[in-house]
C-alpha cells in the first residue's frame, strides 16, 4: 500500500480530500455534510480507484469530525476497502518534523469555547510520529509544552501571547504517509473519533407534561486524554 493510492479525508477544521497529487479543499469550518460530497466528486473524477481510505480522527469539535468519519466509513463500506484512523494532529506534526527530525514539537488547535486542542510529538521514523503524553483539552494558558518544543497548528494564531509559534494545517496526503507506515508495522488504525469533550450542541429537553392528578392520587478546565494514537 502507498500512500498517493489511500483516498484521504480531513474535516477537522474546514474539508480537504487528497488522492494522491488530486486535492480539493472547502475552507468552511461548518458546512462540511454540505460540502464533502462535491469535494469527492472533484477528487475522483478520472481517477483510479483507490486502494484504502484514510481519515483524520480529531481530536476536533463534534460536527465536524462526524461529518468526515461517517463519509469515509460509507465510502469505504460501500466499495469493500479497508478504512484507516489517523489523529488529525499526528499529520501536523509530521509535516513539521519533516524539517526537524530530530526535534519535537507541539501542536495546538482550535477547540473552540476559548480553548486548544494539543499534543507533543517526536519522529518516528521517516513517516511517523510518537505522541509524548496524552492530548490536552483547556485553555491556552494551562497547556505545558515540553523544553525546546517548537509550536505549530493553527491555536498559535488565535492565542499568540501565551502559544507564539507557527501556523500549519492538517494535509490528509501527510495522514496517508502515516497510515501507510503504520500498516506495514502491523499497528491498528480504528477509525474511532477523537472529541475529547461533549458537543457543542445539544438537544433540548422535552416540556413536562401538564396533567390533572386523579382523585385521591398523590402528587477542570483543562484536562488531559490517554486516548491512544
Amino acid at each position: 500500500m502507498e500512500a498517493h493510492s489511500q483516498l484521504a479525508i480531513d474535516t477537522s477544521s474546514g474539508s480537504t480530500v487528497v488522492l494522491g497529487s488530486r486535492r480539493a479543499v472547502s475552507p468552511d469550518p461548518r458546512a462540511h455534510a454540505e460540502q464533502l460530497g462535491v469535494l469527492l466528486a472533484e477528487v475522483l473524477e478520472g481517477a483510479p480507484v483507490p486502494e484504502a481510505v484514510v481519515v483524520g480522527t480529531g481530536p476536533a469539535p463534534f460536527t465536524g469530525l462526524r461529518a468526515g468519519i461517517v463519509t469515509a466509513s460509507a465510502f469505504a463500506f460501500a466499495r469493500g476497502l479497508p478504512l484507516h484512523g489517523v489523529p488529525s494532529l499526528d499529520a501536523i506534526a509530521r509535516a513539521v518534523l519533516d524539517d526537524d527530525a530530530a526535534g519535537t514539537v507541539t501542536v495546538v488547535t482550535d477547540a473552540r469555547r476559548r480553548e486548544v486542542y494539543a499534543a507533543s510529538y517526536r519522529a518516528n521514523g521517516a513517516d511517523d510520529v510518537v505522541r509524548l503524553g496524552e492530548f490536552y483539552v483547556g485553555p491556552p494558558s494551562g497547556l505545558e509544552v515540553p523544553e525546546g518544543a517548537v509550536l505549530a497548528g493553527p491555536g498559535t494564531q488565535l492565542y499568540p501571547e501565551e502559544l507564539s509559534g507557527t501556523n500549519a494545517a492538517v494535509d490528509p496526503g501527510v495522514l496517508a504517509r502515516i497510515a501507510c507506515a503504520r500498516a506495514a508495522a502491523g499497528i491498528a488504525q480504528p477509525a474511532t473519533p477523537l472529541y475529547l469533550r461533549r458537543p457543542d450542541a445539544k438537544v433540548p429537553a422535552g416540556r413536562a407534561r401538564v396533567t390533572t392528578p386523579a382523585p385521591g392520587s398523590v402528587e477542570r478546565r483543562g484536562t488531559r486524554h490517554g486516548t491512544s494514537a
